[in-house]
């Protein structure tokens, strides 16, 4: 027990550490960017104007195409791979804040957030080191194998269930304003709340919608025996973008992932550390 009581203060200090705090607040800044730069790619293909994945990935493939883009990409990832480290000590220590129930619920959810920022910054030290690199071309590919495996297309099926689940419950946390409980609000004058607050609805409806749309893409490969479908984000811009009103839904969801990216500059100054 003592072993533990010394483990969770070391961690504890760790996560609450000024150096780590400033890294991750960094790291938002990099994933507001990448978030906007994937809005840009995301109209684009709403107008057929697009040859560049429409994901994360592709975002930060057309930033490293920059000038200093790659340095730029490469601080993103730094950033990045602290917000995973902030979050996966959150979750080994608990947020201090919440009790009960409540507690587990959010360290689930910090190991998550921690799954999900690692693989960005791996992501983006991907496209530094191997530019051209595709995560579109390689989750078909994979989905691919997998489907020639026996019960591969459950697995398939499974995964494209778990992203459409994660994408309704992304929706559901925007609706529900849950994203202002990690915000350090009484620091805000009543217009900064109140624009934080729209911001985080349209971004966290507009991200979740994609994700389902994705998942349900994933789920649509599996039962069809279609690789080519499963092609996450980038598919699902695209299958959007061929409905009838397409462009407007889409231009739409673009707007709102960029509210997203904006809402994350807002965290980084008042997101609880």
């Amino acid at each position: 027990m003592s072993l533990t009581r010394n483990a969770e203060a070391t961690a504890s200090r760790t996560a609450h550490s000024r150096s780590l705090e400033l890294l991750a607040r960094a790291g938002l800044i990099g994933y507001g960017i990448v978030h906007l730069l994937f809005a840009w790619l995301a109209l684009q293909i709403a107008f057929g104007r697009s040859a560049e994945d429409g994901d994360q990935s592709g975002a930060l493939q057309a930033l490293a195409a920059q000038p200093m883009g790659k340095f730029l990409v490469v601080a993103i990832a730094v950033g990045l791979l602290a917000m995973a480290i902030w979050q996966a000590l959150e979750a080994a220590v608990g947020h201090r804040a919440d009790s009960g129930g409540e507690r587990v619920v959010e360290r689930i959810a910090s190991v998550g957030r921690a799954v999900v920022y690692l693989y960005f910054a791996w992501t983006a030290w991907k496209v530094f080191s191997t530019a051209g690199s595709s995560t579109a071309d390689k989750q078909e590919a994979l989905t691919g194998r997998l489907m020639e495996s026996a019960g591969g297309r459950w697995l398939v099926g499974l995964a494209g269930l778990v992203l459409a689940a994660i994408g309704v419950g992304l929706v559901i946390y925007g609706l529900v304003k849950r994203f202002e409980k990690h915000l350090k609000t009484g620091e805000m004058s009543p217009r900064t709340r109140q624009l934080s607050r729209r911001l985080g609805i349209a971004g966290y409806v507009a991200k979740g919608a994609a994700y389902t749309i994705a998942g349900l893409l994933i789920i649509m490969a599996a039962v069809n025996y279609d690789p080519d479908q499963a092609r996450g984000l980038d598919a699902a811009l695209r299958t959007l973008r061929d409905q009838s009103y397409g462009t407007l839904l889409l231009t739409l969801m673009a707007l709102g992932i960029a509210a997203y990216g904006a809402f994350c500059f807002v965290q980084s100054r008042y997101r609880k550390v």
